[in-house]
């Protein structure tokens, strides 16, 4: 999973980004587009390492992409801007950091921000619909096998570029995934899910705000102190603990982030243990058994019989497998299976 993490100069984006990674926070900020791993925190994990005790652990990551900080006070500062905003369509997810929190003198102005960032990625969509308009009106003329499919594109763009104009969604312009599917490949900005942290100040970082008009009331806001979880990374668990709880706090920035990146994306979680290594399987909700197989490899996929599974809950529950399988709650699932969240798998294979 890449996200691309945005923010306006001085949003402390890169504080964020060195808070959810563990990494040392870099102080003069990003010069160019920068990648960082972050470890996806998951109790369930960690519980099924202490009971397993294998070699290693291996969490889900996050692959985070960390822009400069973007600004949008002139002509040339905007183009550059639209130059870095075209690196990241790529990236599966965008994550949107606002300063919510007065520095130097300069008063927060949070959802005034946020307005001027959607409105800069809408215009960035709307530059790219124009290019491929150009192109395509001079490819369509031209007879070639694949003329009917540039027919097709150009009606899509053309239909895209009234939506920008309008100021509405691009998702309301697609009619069906024969449409998404033409259009997918260009990695439209506006079609991307999309997460908004509020980096707010350490006296209110809980404050919450109306985004009513800005953004779709489904997509995911947190508000965290990236100054405090910055300082709360830093520290060894037992320490990290303390802190939290003189603090109030119930859980990490990484934890609330992952959360709300998980559900942006409609991702789970599925679990294989063994003596060598437990690890974490980030999956699609919905995903059938066999394909989730070819996560782990494709070797597995293709000889797949069956998968034989038990719930975290059972588990944990009943506090191991001899246990869980006297209860009678291993099941043994077909390809078709649709994996839920938790899911603990050992797949049988013959190759």
């Amino acid at each position: 999973m890449k996200t691309a993490f945005l923010g306006i100069n001085g949003s402390g984006k890169s504080t964020l980004l060195a808070a959810v990674s563990g990494r040392k926070v870099n102080l003069t900020g990003a010069s160019q587009i920068e990648e960082v791993i972050a470890k996806v925190p998951d109790e369930r994990l960690d519980w099924l390492y202490n009971l397993y005790k294998p070699k290693k652990n291996v969490p889900a990551t996050i692959d985070c992409l960390d822009l400069p900080g973007l600004s949008f006070a002139d002509d040339h500062s905007r183009a550059a801007a639209r130059r870095l905003l075209g690196n990241v369509r790529t990236a599966e997810l965008l994550v949107l950091v606002i300063r919510a929190f007065d520095n130097a003198g300069i008063k927060a102005e949070p959802l005034k921000e946020l307005s001027e960032l959607m409105t800069e990625i809408l215009l960035a969509d709307l530059e790219l619909v124009e290019t491929r308009i150009e192109k395509l009106e001079k490819q369509v003329n031209k007879p070639s096998k694949e003329q009917p499919k540039q027919k097709a594109e150009l009606e899509i763009q053309l239909k895209l570029r009234q939506t920008i104009e309008a100021e509405k969604p691009l998702k309301t312009a697609i009619a069906n995934d024969l449409e998404l599917e033409l259009i997918k490949p260009l990695g439209f900005l506006t079609l991307k899910p999309i997460v908004v942290v509020f980096n707010t100040a350490e006296n209110n970082p809980a404050q919450n705000f109306d985004t009513a008009g800005i953004i779709d009331s489904t997509v995911p806001t947190i508000s965290v102190c990236a100054e405090i979880e910055y300082e709360i990374s830093q520290l060894d668990e037992e320490s990290k603990k303390d802190f939290m709880k003189d603090l109030g706090l119930a859980e990490s920035a990484a934890s609330k982030f992952v959360r709300s990146c998980y559900s942006a994306l409609g991702l789970i979680n599925f679990f294989t243990v063994g003596d060598d290594e437990t690890r974490a399987w980030p999956i699609k909700a919905g995903t059938i058994a066999h394909d989730a197989a070819g996560k782990v490899h494709s070797d597995i996929k293709r000889g797949f019989i069956r998968a034989e599974t038990i719930s975290f809950a059972d588990l944990k529950q009943l506090g191991d497998e001899k246990a869980v399988k006297a209860a009678g709650k291993i099941r043994l699932e077909g390809k078709s299976y649709v994996v839920q969240d938790g899911d603990i798998i050992c797949f049988r294979f013959n190759v």
